[in-house]
């Protein structure tokens, strides 16, 4: 029996690899897992209160796309955050997370042909994973644009050849950028619509963690295209409860975009999505109309931003991150840097390599670890401390 070959030449996902690399290595103390970026804050209590009230909503199949009151909450919540009025009915989309989105998005979009060729995807380099596979998916060919120091850790797509993106039908940005923590300002979107408009393609905002940052409120995509007056079909956002309320297991998340652009997602989403379950489209509706307890979370990671800073005060290449929740840190060497931590003091972090793909031979996060400030701050205290002593 065959399988198909076009997901054969897709790397090994990141964290099977990190457990190739140390499991079978003895922790060098207690155990510190600072590789994923799963948020360890406090979600709100009022959570566990709506699913439990709407619990026998569990006996029923819910919308598609969304209850109007979820859909309606987010409407509300784009119009106060971004000052952009959207119609809920045919500009949002409730998502089962916003990995959903990112991928059944390239599926519901990206055409076959463009001009007559196999389109590209283009995305950063270092990536979400899913962007790859989104484009393995529908057959385009994946370009990957190094996000380097040298172009501010966002990729510049204005340095793509024009061949390329003549058939480029797809540009994914993540902003805050995972891993580096990049914010891509209201310039930087101005000239890739720009771009966009001019070789007529989609961008696609992976914002998750827009909701993290030290001061000053990262400028969205649909944002600045509004504020430009360009084609809304041009822009589709993905944002997450995740990080914005510390609720990764709620799974919820939301695309937002043009109104053609949205039907062709809602078309597919009949036939392949997962919708969320009744219960738990309450709790999202109510947590998109709070803001109290996202400004006490971003007043943690604040802390730890401050705190991170103050650990790698003079660390030759470190670079505070203006928003998200890692720190990208410089290494030799990436996965012996790893290697060492985890068997020096048990802290675990991740390999920059391990979230690029080599372009000319290179891979741009091998110089790097990625490390997550995501664990109760005492404890990161001790793990920011130990990547100090142990690897600088």
């Amino acid at each position: 029996m065959k399988f198909p070959e076009r997901f054969s030449n897709l790397p090994e996902y990141a964290f099977p690899r990190l457990r190739a690399l140390l499991d079978h290595h003895p922790a060098g103390g207690d155990v510190l897992h600072m590789s994923i970026g799963e948020p360890k804050h406090a979600f709100p209590r009022f959570v566990e209160e709506e699913i439990a009230k709407h619990a026998h909503e569990f006996a029923k199949y819910p919308p598609n796309d969304g209850a109007p009151e979820l859909l309606g909450a987010i409407a509300d919540w784009i119009k106060r955050r971004f000052d952009v009025s959207v119609d809920p009915a045919t500009q949002v989309l409730s998502l089962n997370g916003t990995r959903e989105g990112l991928f059944n998005a390239c599926v519901a979009t990206c055409p076959e042909k463009k001009s007559g060729k196999t389109p590209y995807v283009l995305m950063p380099n270092p990536f979400y994973q899913v962007y790859a596979v989104a484009a393995a998916a529908v057959g385009a060919k994946p370009v990957f644009v190094n996000s380097t120091a040298e172009t501010g850790f966002l990729p510049d797509y204005a340095g793509v050849s024009e061949d390329i993106l003549n058939d480029t039908a797809i540009v994914y940005v993540c902003s805050p950028s995972n891993p580096q923590g990049a914010v891509a300002d209201f310039d930087y979107w101005r000239d890739l619509l720009a771009l966009a408009e001019k070789h007529d393609f989609r961008i696609f905002a992976d914002e998750c963690y827009s909701e993290i940052y030290r001061d000053t409120a990262p400028t969205g995509a649909l944002e600045a295209a509004h504020k430009l007056g360009a084609d809304p079909e041009r822009v589709v956002i993905f944002h997450s409860l995740s990080k914005r309320s510390n609720l990764p297991g709620l799974r919820s998340g939301f695309a937002a975009g043009g109104p053609a652009t949205m039907a062709h997602l809602k078309q597919l989403r009949n036939y392949a999505g997962a919708p969320l379950p009744l219960p738990i489209q309450r709790a999202a509706t109510r947590a998109w109309a709070d803001e109290d307890h996202v400004i006490e979370n971003r007043a943690l990671y604040r802390a730890k931003f401050e705190l991170a800073d103050e650990v790698f005060h003079g660390i030759n290449g470190y670079v505070a991150p203006q928003a998200g929740f890692f720190l990208w840190l410089p290494v030799e060497d990436g996965a012996a840097a790893a290697l060492k931590l985890w068997q020096a003091s048990g802290v675990r972090v991740l390999p920059g390599a391990f979230l690029g793909r080599d372009v000319n031979g290179t891979n741009p996060g091998h110089g790097y670890i990625r490390v997550a400030l995501v664990a109760p701050i005492d404890e990161m205290t001790r793990g920011l401390h130990d990547i100090r002593r142990h690897l600088y």
